[in-house]
């Protein structure tokens, strides 16, 4: 997929969840909806879901793909990273990515962004996988940044 096809899917996703996400405030049900259509949209998504910030622990959410890790393991992995940085992290290659947490060892490319709540708040991340390596821009980052940004309101 090129760059201009690549930026209009996620305009019409965007578009498409902008409708259906009005129809209830519950953040899990958004979240479930969110995951289900970004893991049918693209071909090269291995996993897509979410890991939602409890109790101080990434607790397994709403999710397409294989069995995930219920709970991650404290300051390791992508998901972390991206908590702890409070930015959107792409890793071409998570062999690579020191402490990376395979759920999945089929898993080899990843990109993991930071959902906040109405106050700026992080409550989750929106972690995709791969089973590709180098399969994540930064097209990917403003597309999925701008998805997630839906579950603030």
């Amino acid at each position: 997929m090129d760059r201009e096809q690549k930026l209009a899917r996620y305009g019409r996703i965007r578009e498409q969840l902008s409708g259906l996400l009005g129809r209830t405030s519950d953040r899990q049900a958004r979240m479930a909806t969110i995951a289900a259509l970004l893991y049918h949209k693209f071909d090269h998504y291995f996993w897509c879901g979410f890991y939602r910030l409890l109790d101080g622990d990434l607790v397994v959410g709403p999710y397409q793909g294989p069995l995930a890790c219920q709970v991650l393991a404290r300051e390791r992995g992508v998901c972390w990273a991206a908590l702890q940085r409070r930015e959107t992290v792409i890793v071409p290659d998570v062999r690579l990515f020191p402490g990376h947490i395979a759920c999945d060892s089929r898993s080899l490319s990843e990109i993991v962004v930071p959902v906040r709540d109405a106050s700026g708040a992080i409550v989750a991340v929106l972690d995709v996988d791969s089973d590709k390596t180098e399969q994540f821009d930064d097209l990917d980052r403003r597309g999925l940044e701008a998805v997630v940004a839906l579950l603030a309101h």
